[in-house]
C-alpha cells in the first residue's frame, strides 16, 4: 500500500509542469484577410467610449498616442485594458491603437477592454468562446444614477429638521 502511494507521488512529480507564461503569450496572430489593414472594435463603459484598432505586430499598445503603461497608471486599469490579450495568450502578437474619450480612468480601461475583445473576435472567431467565458464580450451597463430634485444627490437627502 505504501509502495503504491510512493509510485503515484513519483509519477505526479515527473509530470510536465504547465507552460511558462512567456510561452503562452507567444501565440502568433494570423494574417488579416486580403485588403484589410486593421480590425476595429468599439467599447463603452459608463461615459467612456473607446475605438480600438488592431493589426498583427509586436505588442505595441497605444492609448490616445501614449503607451498604455503610462496612460493607465494603476495596475487594476492596466490589467483590465489588456485582459483580452492575456486570455487569448497573445500579449506580444498584436499592435493596438485605442482612441478613448469621456469618463474617467476606470471607465476608459473597461471601454478599451471591450473594444479590444470585440476586435480580437473579428480577427479570430475561435477566441469567441474563451472571451465570452471570461465575460470580456459583455457590455457593463451600469451607469451613474441621476440626481433627483428635492435631494442633495441621487440618494442623499437634505437634513430633516422637525422644528
Amino acid at each position: 500500500m505504501a509502495e503504491e502511494k510512493n509510485v503515484q507521488a513519483a509519477e505526479t512529480a515527473q509530470a510536465p509542469a504547465a507552460a511558462p507564461r512567456e510561452a503562452q503569450s507567444s501565440r502568433t496572430a494570423p494574417p488579416l484577410p486580403e485588403g484589410v489593414h486593421y480590425m476595429w472594435g468599439t467599447g463603452r463603459r459608463k461615459k467612456a467610449i473607446a475605438r480600438v484598432r488592431i493589426r498583427p505586430g509586436t505588442g505595441n499598445f497605444l492609448v490616445n498616442a501614449v503607451q498604455m503603461d503610462k496612460y493607465f497608471v494603476t495596475p487594476r486599469d492596466r490589467n483590465s485594458a489588456g485582459a483580452a490579450l492575456s486570455v487569448a495568450h497573445m500579449v506580444k502578437s498584436w499592435d493596438i491603437w485605442a482612441t478613448v474619450t469621456g469618463g474617467g480612468p476606470t471607465g476608459q480601461a473597461g471601454a478599451v477592454m471591450l473594444g479590444l475583445a470585440r476586435a480580437l473576435t473579428k480577427a479570430m472567431p475561435e477566441l469567441d468562446a474563451d472571451l465570452k467565458d471570461k465575460g470580456l464580450l459583455t457590455r457593463d451597463a451600469r451607469m451613474k444614477e441621476r440626481k433627483k430634485y428635492g435631494q442633495k444627490g441621487a440618494r442623499r437627502r437634505f437634513q430633516f429638521s422637525k422644528r
